[in-house]
């Protein structure tokens, strides 16, 4: 082997070492940076769907891990109410609650015994039934937690004996109305879902109870079913005039107007 051989070989193993050596440094590790702790807070939740007026068991809720900075104060947590979970079982739900939603104590009152209307019954307010009908029940489009109108139709007995005729007068008595619960049948009607039943349990102060069992010896109750944009409204008042409206009656299909209450 002559000279020149020898020295393009040990070039050549020169540069394949200096190759070898590059490509070995080209090879960095990659630096895993692992992502900051989200701190949690243990908070008790619903395990399945839970109806209103469902009485919670125990096997109802669970604890699950949360984001300790999206926790509501409102929320149960585990680190200031270890025992909630046997706290909260045997109480009534108030309002439903949806699968993993969190539990809490403004949707839940404790029975005691109660039965579930006067468990979720505000306070000062009284549960009155009245009887209906689909004719005087918006033919059954009224559902529980709906706001309507009860209005009284009766006969004017007094002006009758006058000689003046029968008169028929409707009157709205009670305004805004939340409905508790009815004696449901579902059926369909049109193509909806539709609530018929014989009874309307309505929520009232003291004093509309007493105007409506009053009224219910009188006459026809009928509820009115009013629109969810005013459903929020307080109970109406008089015009800008300080006079009520006026509605028409009629006698023996003769028009005449009557004053109406609000």
């Amino acid at each position: 082997m002559n000279t020149a051989r020898i020295v393009v070989l040990g070039i050549a193993v020169c540069a394949g070492g200096v190759a070898a050596y590059l490509a070995a440094g080209s090879d960095t590790k990659q630096q895993v940076v692992a992502p900051p702790q989200m701190e949690t807070v243990d908070v008790l939740v619903a395990r399945a769907d839970i109806p209103m007026g469902h009485t919670v068991a125990p096997d109802d809720m669970r604890w699950q891990s949360w984001p300790a900075a999206s926790a509501s104060s409102s929320f149960i947590r585990r680190s200031d109410r270890p025992e909630a979970l046997a706290q909260a079982a045997g109480s009534i739900a108030r309002a439903p609650f949806l699968a993993g939603e969190p539990i809490r104590d403004t949707k839940l009152v404790k029975g005691d015994g109660a039965g579930f209307m006067a468990a979720i019954l505000p306070t000062g307010s009284r549960a009155v039934s009245t009887e209906i009908s689909p004719e005087t029940g918006a033919g059954g489009f009224i559902l529980p937690n709906d706001k309507v109108d009860v209005i009284l139709t009766k006969r004017d007995r007094m002006m009758s004996r006058g000689g003046a005729g029968e008169i028929i007068n409707s009157e709205t008595i009670l305004v805004n109305i939340r409905v508790l619960a009815i004696d449901q049948t579902i059926g369909e009607k049109d193509g909806q879902k539709v609530v018929v039943g014989k009874t309307a349990t309505l929520e009232l102060k003291p004093d509309q109870a007493e105007m409506l069992t009053r009224a219910r010896q009188t006459g026809t109750l009928s509820l009115a079913l009013r629109s969810l944009a005013d459903a929020g409204q307080s109970s109406a008042t008089p015009d800008d005039d300080g006079k009520t409206n006026s509605m028409n009656v009629v006698r023996f299909g003769v028009p005449m107007t009557m004053t109406t209450r609000k």
